[in-house]
């Protein structure tokens, strides 16, 4: 038998801030629904934290459930158009993302100590807070989700060459690993020529 989401009261007006849930008062019986749309304070926010030039709109949709006795398991979707700075030309590029969240919080969860660490297979397992932030959540997932090397529709880096008068310019091609067999794969195919 599946159980029916406890529904979370959706207010909708021009600011709604992101809802907080204390760990404490979430129930362990069934799941939490969880929608949210940001607000334009809310998107002006995230995008100075993300360094964005702007976030147009900003959703998510799904549920915060129980597993186990104490943990929960917060999984749903987030929607986003985004425009970020071109990384050439700092130009505008929207982008739109659509992105699975999930995030697990554990009561047990222990922090790996020691001077070395390897990073655990499963990312998505958090300490268990005493407060959920959704804002902080899906802050965290729209970084995640943004493309890393934006670049506005014909943007080139191009190749900046710089030498003395005189000298021959060292350029990108020179330095990859078998320019120098390409170098004497030529020089050899006009020698026996």
């Amino acid at each position: 038998m599946t159980k029916k989401p406890v529904s979370q009261p959706v207010t909708t007006g021009p600011e709604t801030p992101a809802p907080l849930f204390r760990s404490a008062a979430l129930s362990h019986r069934r799941p939490t629904a969880l929608r949210w749309t940001a607000g334009p304070d809310a998107r002006a926010a995230m995008a100075q934290a993300l360094d964005l030039q702007g976030i147009a709109s900003l959703s998510f949709e799904g549920t915060l459930q129980p597993e186990g006795r104490a943990d929960f398991r917060l999984e749903g979707r987030l929607t986003a158009a985004v425009t970020q700075s071109c990384v050439v030309t700092l130009a505008p590029v929207p982008a739109r993302i659509d992105e699975a969240v999930l995030r697990r919080y554990l009561a047990d969860y222990s922090h790996p100590e020691g001077e070395e660490v390897e990073m655990p297979e499963d990312d998505s397992a958090d300490p268990l807070p005493t407060q959920i932030d959704l804002a902080e959540v899906l802050t965290e997932a729209l970084a995640l989700a943004l493309p890393p090397y934006p670049r506005a529709p014909g943007a080139e880096l191009g190749e900046a060459v710089f030498a003395e008068p005189g000298v021959s310019p060292l350029r990108d091609t020179d330095l990859r690993p078998f320019a120098a067999l390409a170098g004497l794969k030529i020089k050899s195919a006009d020698d026996a020529g």
